[in-house]
């Protein structure tokens, strides 16, 4: 909306031409970031005092670790200031023609609603439990499933690169490789719905899974800005003529009209995380609940979708790999060998019944998604 009113309106006046600075996506993502991270800053404090005043507290696994028990009533849902946050940001300041930018928007909201539901019932039910999980997952998969069904349907990217997979350190348009509609939509589906379920997993010490979300946001920022960028690089040709590419046709990455305004997106999500983690880092004044998580994991796993980085998601998000595979592990060798592999599951409660603390392990745990998120940006030039 103000990218509408202070490029499309003001800088046509005399005295606004300045205006006009809003027009470049790279404006609009430092305003996006600067917006989300104020609004958090602005409704953060509000929000947890109303939580407090109201009740509305943790619920803790009476199985859980006892280190966490102390940990209950801690005021939650305070993913509702992460998606104030994001989805303010991105409503001010996305070019809101931009169909990608709906998408993103309608399944972190959609997905948001499923996890508000889920906290509800755990507040109202004075348990851990919330929504059932096969429940939780065909919700999931259908609100996928029709986005996905209408992105392939629908014209919004272009036919060439619809249903193409984009390999890591691989050239995009020497080693193209296209996978059949239904695949596709199975595909990404398990890919946005497997994220927000991991980045779940990961939410259970103070700051640990915001963390490495934000970080993955801002390697998403980077993708989805030169996968759409219009800048043209020109450079000479062996035969001495002259060539002129986008920037992602130069780095040879998937070329997709509209996606630097995804970039937008991942800004005020980056703000949004940052503010959030102002709150919610050792010890957290509040936890950002199923609300929190599962919106922020769907909008992290489209980003990866509509920028054709499916499989680099799982460089730069390996935390959430890891986290999500230790609890497969556990339950299907218990299951079969009535033995477990790790003392408890997710794996950040290994590490702490191994006596690592708290914050140790959130802080390594962030180290290594700054590592492995500069892996995945590196994957960018090495074709």
């Amino acid at each position: 909306m103000l990218f509408y009113f202070l490029y499309d309106i003001l800088s046509k006046i005399d005295g606004f031409s300045a205006l006009r600075v809003f027009r470049y996506p790279s404006t609009r993502i430092i305003a996006a970031a600067i917006t989300s991270l104020i609004i958090s800053f602005i409704f953060g404090p509000w929000f947890i005092r109303k939580i407090k005043n109201c009740g509305i507290g943790q619920q803790i696994n009476p199985y859980t670790l006892k280190s966490h028990q102390s940990k209950s009533g801690t005021p939650t849902m305070g993913g509702a200031i992460i998606l104030l946050s994001l989805i303010a940001s991105t409503l001010l300041w996305c070019d809101l023609n931009n169909p990608l930018v709906w998408l993103v928007i309608l399944v972190t909201m959609a997905f948001g609603c499923i996890g508000f539901v889920d906290d509800y019932r755990t507040i109202r039910h004075q348990n851990s439990k919330g929504l059932s999980g096969k429940l939780r997952l065909f919700i999931q998969f259908t609100i996928t499933g029709c986005v996905f069904s209408y992105l392939y349907l629908s014209d919004v990217l272009d036919p060439s690169i619809r249903l193409a997979l984009q390999i890591p350190f691989l050239d995009f348009y020497e080693n193209p490789i296209t996978i059949p509609a239904w695949l596709y939509i199975i595909f990404s589906s398990f890919v946005v719905v497997g994220t927000a379920n991991a980045v779940n997993l990961t939410d259970g010490l103070d700051g640990l899974a915001i963390g490495p979300t934000t970080i993955n946001a801002s390697v998403f920022l980077v993708f989805a800005y030169i996968a759409g960028v219009q800048t043209s690089i020109v450079t000479m040709m062996a035969d001495g003529g002259i060539q002129s590419q986008t920037i992602a046709e130069y780095l040879r990455i998937a070329h997709i009209d509209g996606a630097h305004e995804l970039a937008i997106y991942a800004s005020a999500m980056f703000g949004a995380g940052i503010g959030f983690l102002w709150y919610n880092t050792y010890p957290a004044s509040v936890f950002m609940g199923d609300l929190g998580s599962l919106s922020l994991g769907s909008g992290i796993g489209m980003l990866a979708v509509l920028t054709k980085n499916e499989i680099t998601l799982l460089i730069c998000g390996g935390i959430f790999v890891l986290e999500a595979l230790s609890c497969i592990i556990q339950v299907g060798s218990y299951k079969l060998r009535r033995k477990r592999v790790f003392r408890m599951a997710p794996i950040h409660h290994h590490f702490e019944l191994s006596g690592w603390e708290e914050p140790k392990i959130i802080v390594r745990f962030w180290l290594i998604t700054a590592l492995l998120s500069l892996v995945a940006l590196a994957t960018i030039k090495f074709r």
